[in-house]
């Protein structure tokens, strides 16, 4: 191991539990060793309990699962009720320790305006007849309930009811037998989520979403109560012994309702300050919690606590760092967190303990990699939120999200097999076969990996020089360096497997001269042309990513989807001034990219003035500028240096006869798409 990590594998202590090394795992939604929302009611997951063991086995100080409701989703159980579940994790918990690792259980007191109601529920949460004969199997006020009486975060037709003091004393009560049946099953620990990330608790703390006029509201006193009750009937439960977490954001970086605050910016904070902070890090800690796993932000500013690619690596590092001073229990500190500034910053006293969550997704054995040496065998996050938490949100839609993702959440876009080891694993072939793969992309290589693996022999085709495909020119960004790093990674990975011949500036237009048994066809797409006079002025978005066409200061980007908006990005990264033509009523409408990217971009935009016309189409492309008709059809000339289309791609495959067809080449998609198509096909081979 290099020295530089050394700091993060010794030893040190939350109350008397001491964690042998200082990575921690932190929760992701989805995980939870009591189910999620894929069965009804609660129950032992079997799924993640091997999803965390192997995390274990490889070498994770403290495991942190995720949110477990107090009571449950589905069928409305309060968790200590379910006896038959503590039991399974009592052994579970035998395993657990044999490793070394230590596991503390996330318990949730609801996660109210911040609820991510799907868009299906939305029609239901306002019929009041229908709402109340589901109650007994889903009950939606209950989920989003609030402090007061608040707009949802996710729906402008949603009003959040204010959850009542009966119920507040009835949660905390749970938390307390929630614990204690913990304890007895041999748990290290729990984690109380949360004064954190805008949730339920949260909210209880902040005065804009606080207005209570009872023991709940107005005070500092009154707006912490409930984090504090809580700890305290845990404590008086289990024991004061018994560590107790708290997740955490220093502050909420939020400017007004559903609007966030970006790195850097200067604004009027209207959740909690670092002044407030510095005093409510203290208050909690006296009143009995034994950690602060922390962070920043809230649903309102999102990209703070899940970092999309487009934040600053150690993000929280600085705000983390901060409180600390403020505080005597160990402090945690996660957001896009290096591996060599965690470790400097614990070794410096600045933290405590790293947190990581998406990386386990991305490499589950990433930590054992670090100790043997092995950086560069470590796949890395690219912070998309495809599969892990694709939530998605845009003007007149709730959540987007599709009902299979809403219950699949913390999957990997780039491995299948995370929390889904029943459909996907890797088994040898029952016959050895000659596979060609065509295409020299994402999911060729991996396609091809896959057979490798397997035990077919493949010979994997690329028309150009190198290896990388449509995903070279997607990485390009400034902002993409993890991209840039799977790129590498995966050239490095392709070449270890002896059973892979890899052709290079060879393109196959005749699949009958490959003399293979079977083909899978990794083409991906051709750009899409734009019927409008002027348009072969425009430069295709591929050709600006990969530097073919340089653009003047003042660029015109038609299209406002997910590339159209990183690419209006890099153009103000760089100085320049973009402009954004969509047709659609906001920017990047789509049901698969999280909220936490989508509205950084959209906040970045509004910031920093760049002109976006919404349900807009460009009429005419000329040198000078372009012609913009509106929706109810007002012309806007527009001019500029140059203008760059993402009109999006349409499939390009070789051919669909006789072969396997995936990725773009089958259907646009994203890298989940590709890839997990990749294993789709790979697998029955």
């Amino acid at each position: 191991m290099d020295p530089k990590y050394q700091a993060l594998f010794t030893p040190w202590k939350i109350g008397n539990v001491e964690i042998k090394n200082r990575i921690v795992m932190c929760p992701m939604g989805g995980t939870s060793l009591f189910g999620w929302m894929e069965h009804t009611g609660n129950h032992f997951d079997k799924e993640a309990a091997a999803f965390f063991l192997e995390k274990a086995k490889n070498n994770v100080g403290l495991i942190i699962p995720g949110i477990a409701p107090i009571k449950s989703t589905f069928m409305n159980q309060w968790l200590y009720k379910n006896k038959k579940m503590f039991a399974q994790l009592k052994e579970y918990m035998e395993e657990i320790h044999k490793t070394g690792a230590k596991l503390f259980i996330q318990i949730t007191a609801g996660m109210g305006r911040s609820w991510a109601i799907p868009t299906p529920l939305v029609m239901l949460h306002n019929m009041p007849v229908v709402r109340d004969l589901i109650k007994p199997i889903f009950n939606i006020p209950y989920q989003s309930a609030s402090p007061s009486e608040l707009p949802s975060r996710w729906s402008e037709k949603v009003t959040c009811r204010a959850i009542t003091v009966k119920e507040i004393e009835e949660i905390v009560e749970a938390f307390a037998k929630t614990a204690l049946m913990c304890k007895e099953a041999g748990v290290d620990g729990v984690e109380v989520h949360a004064v954190h990330e805008g949730y339920l608790l949260d909210q209880f703390t902040l005065k804009y979403t606080n207005h209570r006029t009872d023991a709940y509201g107005g005070s500092f006193e009154n707006r912490y109560r409930f984090a504090t009750d809580i700890v305290k009937a845990i404590k008086e439960r289990c024991g004061k012994d018994y560590p107790v977490s708290l997740r955490y954001s220093v502050e909420s970086k939020v400017k007004d309702f559903c609007v966030g605050a970006l790195p850097g910016e200067t604004y009027t904070e209207i959740g909690r300050d670092m002044e407030e902070s510095e005093k409510a890090a203290k208050y909690l800690q006296d009143a009995g919690y034994d950690m602060l796993n922390a962070d920043n932000g809230t649903y309102d500013s999102w990209y703070w606590a899940h970092p999309p690619m487009y934040m600053p690596r150690n993000c929280n590092l600085e705000d983390v760092a901060h409180i600390k001073k403020f505080v005597d229990i160990p402090v945690v500190c996660a957001g896009r967190m290096e591996p060599d500034v965690g470790a400097k910053a614990v070794e410096e006293g600045l933290i405590d303990a790293v947190g990581v969550a998406r990386q386990f997704l991305a490499d589950q054995e990433w930590v054992t990699k670090l100790l043997e040496d092995r950086m560069e065998d470590i796949r890395p996050c690219i912070c998309c939120h495809n599969a892990c938490f694709n939530m998605a949100h845009y003007k007149g839609v709730a959540n987007a999200q599709s009902i299979y993702d809403a219950s699949h959440i913390a999957r990997c876009a780039l491995d299948p097999r995370v929390m889904q080891s029943d459909k996907y694993a890797i088994k040898p072939a029952k016959k050895a076969k000659k596979i060609a793969v065509i295409g020299g992309g994402i999911g060729g290589m991996e396609a091809a990996i896959l057979c490798a693996k397997r035990g077919h022999t493949v010979t994997l085709y690329e028309k150009s020089g190198v290896l990388g495909g449509v995903f070279i020119a997607a990485a390009a960004p400034s902002f993409k360096e993890k991209d840039k790093a799977l790129i590498a990674w995966y050239n490095r990975e392709i070449a270890k497997y002896p059973a892979i011949e890899i052709k290079l500036n060879t393109e196959v237009k005749d699949i009958s001269s490959l003399n293979a048994d079977e083909v899978i066809v990794a083409t991906g797409a051709k750009a899409r042309k734009l019927p409008v006079k002027g348009a072969e002025l425009g430069i295709e978005a591929i050709d600006y990513l990969l530097g073919k066409q340089p653009v003047g200061d003042r660029v015109v980007v038609i299209g406002g989807g997910l590339t159209g908006c990183e690419i209006a990005y890099e153009l103000s990264l760089a100085g320049k001034s973009p402009a954004i033509v969509e047709m659609q009523n906001d920017l990047i409408v789509s049901d698969k990219i999280c909220l936490a990217n989508t509205s950084y971009l959209r906040d970045y935009f509004t910031l920093h003035k760049t002109p976006v016309y919404l349900e807009s189409r460009v009429t005419e492309i000329r040198k000078d500028g372009v012609t913009v008709q509106g929706k109810d059809g007002k012309i806007t000339e527009v001019p500029c240096d140059n203008v760059i289309i993402c009109a999006g791609y349409t499939p390009a495959p070789v051919t669909t006869k006789g072969v396997h067809v995936i990725g773009d080449a089958s259907k646009v998609g994203s890298l989940r798409t590709v890839i997990w198509q990749a294993w789709d096909v790979a697998m029955k081979l």
